[in-house]
């Protein structure tokens, strides 16, 4: 019997809150010494120790990885997914139990890691290579399908201080996803650019899955992870909680999302971003009214009114909002941003309400989980993903008296249909609309 690629065993990393990482020198450790011990001499008075509290991100977890095997890795932010790829690609040492790993291992975890701002495209192509562990003729010989995939070429000798966030990612995606290793490590990279790269990259997924090579994929897209792996697990505050078929993983996954969403928003803890903002509850209205509603309406005019509050002690000035819409296994549908409409909001200290107003309510009868996010000027000051659940109700959306039918959760859209006689036709011409009509889109 083969011994599996990746074992981990009783694997633990803790961090302690309000840590901060030094580095000393031999003499600096040396000096200190005398110091250190004087202060344990009786009737010394002793320092105040920090807290001992302490983050558990991973805690006894254990599991093996066949060779060929691609296991997917869920849980909601700060179950300790990320963690765990950084203890097994040798970023960060456990704190306890260890992790055994057979074969060459590549990592996306931080994509664009190494890419110098002054630098072209070209030149980042071959630096970012070499960091990841890549020989120049290894670089040379696949150069081409790299800036292909990326779709970056017309730019390639354009420092990429001037490309966009989409451009940079895509290249840094094309980069690390041309690597060659018998083990991948892949951490929710497949969320950079538009759905159309998106799609390619999940392409590439699969073809690394089917050339037999392990891979451990992190994702909260479900749909991916059903798709892309053979066996799956779920982690809940460091604890391994679920090791199984993907389908029962992502239910249990779901589940614990419904449970998880019930926690008020301003307690979770489950964030990211700075201490400066923080969401503290989302309310939907219809219309005018001053009474908030738990079920929005299809094709109703909504408000969604996002409660934040400013933690510093000074104004946040040109803040942008967002609200993003999801499938329960994680498909994005629509999402509203402030600053995409050219509106971002100074923000003075303690509770602020900004609205955002829907002239037609665009999600079908069905259940939607949502994300807010706070910016500024580049900076995440309030990250929640998964911050509640919406129902909400099929209504008349076209205005034809026909409810849309709500097999599945979706998006819909104004849409004009209309018929005409080739034959009467002009060659190459088609008449305007002369009927319309609004149809569900299938």
């Amino acid at each position: 019997m083969t011994e599996p690629a990746i074992h981990v065993e009783h694997l633990g990393k803790q961090f302690r809150i309000g840590e901060t990482v030094s580095y000393r020198t031999l003499r600096d450790s040396l000096l200190r010494l005398p110091g250190r011990a004087l202060s344990r001499l009786p009737g010394r008075k002793q320092r105040k120790k920090v807290s001992d509290d302490v983050i558990r991100a991973l805690d006894d977890v254990s599991f093996s990885v066949d060779t060929g095997e691609v296991l997917g890795v869920v849980g909601a932010n700060g179950a300790g997914k990320s963690t765990l790829l950084k203890v097994l690609s040798g970023i960060t040492e456990p704190s306890a139990g260890r992790a055994e790993i057979r074969g060459r291992i590549g990592s996306l975890l931080e994509v664009g890691t190494g890419f110098h701002p002054e630098l072209t495209g070209r030149e980042n192509v071959y630096l970012n290579g070499a960091i990841l562990g890549m020989r120049r003729n290894e670089i040379a010989s696949k150069f081409d399908e790299i800036v292909d995939f990326s779709g970056v070429e017309r730019f390639l000798d354009t420092p990429v201080k001037r490309y966009s966030s989409g451009m940079y990612m895509r290249l840094a995606f094309a980069v690390a996803a041309h690597l060659d290793p018998e083990i991948l490590l892949v951490d929710e990279v497949l969320a950079v650019g538009d759905a159309a790269f998106q799609r390619k990259c999940l392409n590439k997924m699969d073809s690394v899955a089917a050339a037999g090579r392990t891979v451990l994929f992190v994702s909260h897209n479900m749909r991916a992870i059903s798709a892309l792996c053979s066996r799956a697990i779920l982690l809940e505050r460091g604890l391994l909680v679920l090791d199984g078929l993907p389908a029962e993983v992502v239910k249990a996954y779901l589940q614990s999302t419904e449970e998880r969403t019930s926690t008020p928003l301003a307690d979770r803890q489950d964030r990211t971003g700075g201490h400066q903002l923080r969401f503290a509850d989302v309310l939907f209205y219809a219309g005018e009214s001053e009474s908030p509603i738990l079920t929005p309406l299809s094709g109703d005019s909504i408000r969604i009114e996002l409660r934040c509050e400013n933690l510093s002690q000074r104004v946040l000035d040109e803040v942008s909002l967002s609200i993003g819409f999801f499938t329960l296994e994680g498909t994005y549908l629509v999402g509203c941003r402030s600053s995409a409409v050219g509106s971002t909001f100074p923000l003075p200290p303690g509770p602020s309400a900004i609205s955002c107003h829907v002239p037609r309510w665009p999600l079908n009868g069905g259940r939607y989980v949502y994300n807010l996010k706070a910016d500024r000027k580049g900076e995440t000051l309030d990250w929640v993903r998964e911050a509640g659940i919406l129902d909400v109700e099929a209504g008349d959306y076209f205005g034809t008296g026909d409810v849309p039918m709500t097999r599945r959760a979706g998006v819909l859209i104004d849409n004009r249909w209309s018929s005409s006689s080739l034959e009467s036709s002009k060659a190459g011409q088609i008449p305007p609309f002369e009927a319309a009509s609004k149809q569900e889109t299938p």
